[in-house]
């Protein structure tokens, strides 16, 4: 191997509360009638002292040569504005010649999937604007929600100027292929290598796990011993916490990994610098599939599912029509964080009865938001 690229994702959901209306629907509804802000406020502060953390262990890791891409979730660079000093931790990273930020959908949505795609290139927009806000940065590279690919959402990211898109390495794209090279479609494509990704991730601190303990040195003997360009990793920022609260080995090994590689003869490498290095090679399954992390039956497998996708684009298109409305974009912000990929992945397949419980309470939301939408255009 090469290189390795290395990207983490950090996200906090907005969640939605339990909402049971008293005295039925009526009026326009605030943020605080469907969101429970300071349930979600201490979790950020609690939440967002581990980050700080493991801020500083990228740090100390890019000082020893490491090379990371940094996926922040729009819900979560909102509640940052609450924590400026966290905020100013990743304006730190941000500055760094070997950090890059990636573009994402402002309200971690799958809007990628919807018939009309133009919600899509306005999450895509709007969180694009964040970032320059934020951090005076203009993303070349493109995350899209929990690492979700479409043919029709890689046309778009193209038209809007990407260079390289990081999506999911699943089966039925990668169609025999190994991770391991930059892709060629219409922007150029790394795939997360799943089960090395998942041995930092989800496997690091299970003492029953064949491969525990695992340092640098065994992880990086791996990697050295696949043929190949750039093997792309993806890691959650709220499981590398997890690990850290388990007392594991995590902050060792993102201080020593750059080294490790390095004396293999591995790079580190962020996703435009790849796409820069390597020549991509031809994935045909890129033109006719596509993928999201853990697959497409978690985000959309059942009937709860495919209908709250199916009423979330019904009030998407009835939404579009009071653009010129004074409560407009209260609405559209309250709708946005109504689409969060949490929302689908707790009514899914793997939830039977918690998921049917909370799909009746995302439908009342829902079902509420449009009535005001409704009586917005009457």
């Amino acid at each position: 191997m090469k290189a390795v690229c290395m990207c983490v994702g950090v996200h906090l959901p907005y969640s939605p509360k339990w909402y049971w209306p008293v005295q039925g629907f009526s009026g326009v509804p605030e943020m605080d009638r469907y969101f429970d802000r300071n349930q979600i406020f201490s979790k950020l502060l609690k939440t967002g002292r581990e980050f700080l953390r493991l801020n500083d262990l990228f740090m100390e890791s890019i000082e020893k040569g490491g090379s990371y891409a940094f996926d922040l979730s729009g819900p979560f660079l909102e509640q940052c504005r609450w924590d400026p000093e966290l905020l100013e931790s990743f304006r730190e990273l941000a500055e760094d010649r070997n950090v890059e930020f990636t573009g994402s959908c402002s309200y971690h949505s799958l809007s990628a999937l919807y018939p009309d795609l133009s919600w899509f290139r306005e999450e895509v927009t709007i969180y694009r604007d964040m970032l320059r806000e934020l951090f005076g940065i203009n993303p070349e590279t493109f995350v899209n929600t929990e690492l979700l690919y479409t043919q029709r959402a890689g046309e778009i990211l193209a038209e809007l100027g990407f260079r390289c898109l990081i999506a999911e390495g699943s089966r039925n794209i990668l169609d025999g292929y190994d991770p391991v090279r930059i892709f060629e479609n219409q922007i150029p494509i790394l795939l997360r290598h799943i089960n090395l990704s998942e041995d930092l991730e989800l496997r690091f601190s299970e003492r029953s796990w064949e491969g525990y303990p695992l340092i640098p040195d065994k992880f990086a003997d791996w990697i050295a011993g696949i043929e190949g360009d750039v093997l792309t990793l993806y890691l959650n920022y709220t499981s590398l916490c997890l690990h850290h609260r388990n007392k594991s080995m995590i902050a060792d090994f993102i201080r020593a990994f750059p080294e490790a590689l390095k004396s293999r003869g591995i790079e580190m490498v962020t996703p435009s610098e790849a796409v820069n290095r390597f020549s991509p090679v031809k994935l045909p399954t890129l033109g006719t599939e596509q993928t999201i992390r853990y697959g497409m039956h978690n985000a959309a497998g059942n009937h709860a599912q495919q209908l709250y996708l199916r009423e979330l684009v019904r009030v998407g298109d009835e939404l579009a029509e009071i653009k010129d409305k004074r409560n407009y974009q209260k609405l559209k912000q309250i709708f946005g964080y109504l689409q969060q990929s949490e929302i689908l992945f707790s009514i899914g397949p793997g939830n039977s009865r918690e998921g049917h419980e909370r799909a009746v309470n995302y439908y009342s939301i829902l079902s509420d938001l449009r009535r005001a939408v409704l009586e917005e255009n009457a």
